[in-house]
């Protein structure tokens, strides 16, 4: 059913913002059907689906405009799915730059969104349709959590808003406290070019958590002191958040005592720097200052006047090795589990499903990390649905995110690191400090077990740009 204004529609919306109600109501219309979380990229529409619309998994990830296509194509339907921040960005463009694709912003307070979550993650409940069989939890609100998952939000965002201010587009913006709204259903589907306007909305999928938020965690003095210190923003107006592009400012640290401040790049080595930093301060790592919000780093900036901020590069061969073994290649704790199922089944990558074991050997172990280092390279060209991490994307990129706020002073290779954080120590007063603690091996199988010509060029060839932005040589002679 395509009509004069759509040829087909999307759901902006996130985890937890009612997009399953949404969704129901919208197929509760004749003409209207939307086919879940269709470019989600751990899988096609919903977690048991196969394909939508004959489009399979593997045929959306070689071509996801094909999905598009076939969404349009369906006979007598106006069709449309659900798409978050973190899906498939390479049809982003392609829906935005379209002004036959209707725009449905779906927004709901984050403060609400994110303990939700946190309740769902804890039950395994994530959608409820009969109240006897609810299960009931508090979450644990987590200060630097919680700011992530703002900055996430705000990021997306404000890029859409802009974006389609941009193309001279509208949305349509629906609260999720308008979701119980018979008239903003009705509206909506008038919007959409449709006739038919429903009588009741449908009754089958329940609200989990009604309680006030307060109620459902279990920590809530810690929960208002720290939203206490973050800027007032009307949170249920998307449009008006304001930009937060690349700083990542949660993740910075500062020292308590000595006028230090960290901003590190993912992947690198975090935990050495803040251990040091930490010493120089006689506090444990967790007593240093993090979690910050912009606000929080200004006043911080405020009250140590002549601070010096650092970061500290790591050679894209060690960087990219070291988070192929934490994330990828380990199956325990820290992995990024869904990542590294999808790189298993979708780009095969020949590593085991258990982790590593006791026949896990050296050969295999270079094979799989060239092609991760494959997929990193796909995913830097944005040619995978798979998000582009932090921890694998250019550290050059990250820099760029720094200038934002300010640029740190100094740029500190970790091969260098011994000497030139103890003399910003020693600059700042601070005449005995300590080591600075130098990463491990990484395990099972060190970088150096696996090195030679041949990977060492394709690692160039990934990180180009850090290697000209920076001057990296091959490792070994570094």
């Amino acid at each position: 059913m395509p009509t004069a204004s759509f040829d087909y529609f999307v759901v902006f919306a996130e985890m937890r913002t009612g997009s399953n109600f949404l969704e129901t109501n919208l197929n509760a219309f004749d003409g209207l059907a939307c086919h879940g979380e269709a470019f989600n990229p751990h899988f096609i529409g919903y977690p048991n689906s196969t394909e939508i619309l004959g489009v399979t998994r593997a045929m959306r990830e070689a071509d996801p405009a094909r999905l598009i296509e076939a969404v349009k194509a369906d006979p007598g339907k106006l069709g449309g799915f659900r798409y978050f921040h973190d899906h498939d960005p390479r049809v982003l463009d392609l829906m935005l730059e379209d002004p036959r694709c209707a725009k449905i912003i779906l927004t709901r307070n984050p403060l609400d969104s994110y303990v939700s979550w946190k309740i769902a993650r804890q039950t395994g409940q994530w959608k409820l349709t009969n109240v006897k069989r609810r299960k009931e939890a508090k979450a644990q609100f987590d200060a630097a959590e919680f700011a992530v998952h703002v900055g996430a939000l705000q990021d997306f965002q404000v890029t859409l808003l802009n974006r389609l201010q941009a193309l001279g587009q509208t949305a349509f913006y629906v609260a999720y406290e308008d979701l119980q709204s018979l008239e903003v259903m009705n509206g909506l589907a008038r919007w959409l070019g449709g006739s038919q306007q429903l009588e009741a909305l449908d009754e089958s999928l329940k609200r989990q958590n009604p309680a006030p938020v307060l109620a459902k965690v279990a920590n809530p003095d810690e929960m208002q002191a720290a939203l206490a210190g973050m800027d007032r923003f009307n949170l249920t107006r998307t449009p008006n958040f304001e930009p937060r592009r690349g700083p990542a400012v949660p993740g910075y640290v500062a020292g308590v005592a000595t006028p230090l401040l960290y901003l590190p790049l993912k992947g690198g080595p975090e935990a050495g720097v803040v251990q040091w930093m930490a010493a120089l301060d006689h506090v444990a790592p967790e007593g240093l200052i993090q979690g910050m919000n912009q606000k929080q780093l200004r006043q911080w900036k405020r009250g140590n006047k002549g601070f010096r901020s650092f970061t500290v590069l790591r050679h894209p061969a060690v960087r990219a090795h070291a988070v192929f073994c934490r994330r990828i290649l380990n199956a325990g704790e820290g992995s990024y589990r869904q990542i590294r199922n999808t790189l298993r089944r979708q780009f095969k990558l020949p590593i085991p499903e258990e982790g590593p074991g006791a026949g896990y050997s050296r050969a295999q172990h270079r094979e799989a990390f060239a092609g991760f280092l494959e997929f990193v390279q796909a995913s830097l060209a944005g040619q995978t649905s798979v998000r582009l991490d932090a921890e694998w994307a250019t550290q050059s990129q990250a820099l760029a995110g720094f200038a934002e706020l300010g640029s740190p002073d100094l740029l500190i290779r970790e091969n260098e690191m011994g000497e030139d954080l103890p003399a910003l120590a020693r600059k700042l007063g601070r005449m005995e400090p300590g080591a600075v603690p130098e990463a491990g091996p990484d395990e099972p199988i060190a970088l150096a077990d696996i090195y030679d010509a041949d990977l060492e060029a394709l690692i160039a060839s990934v990180y180009q740009r850090d290697y000209l932005a920076f001057g990296f040589g091959a490792w070994r002679q570094e």
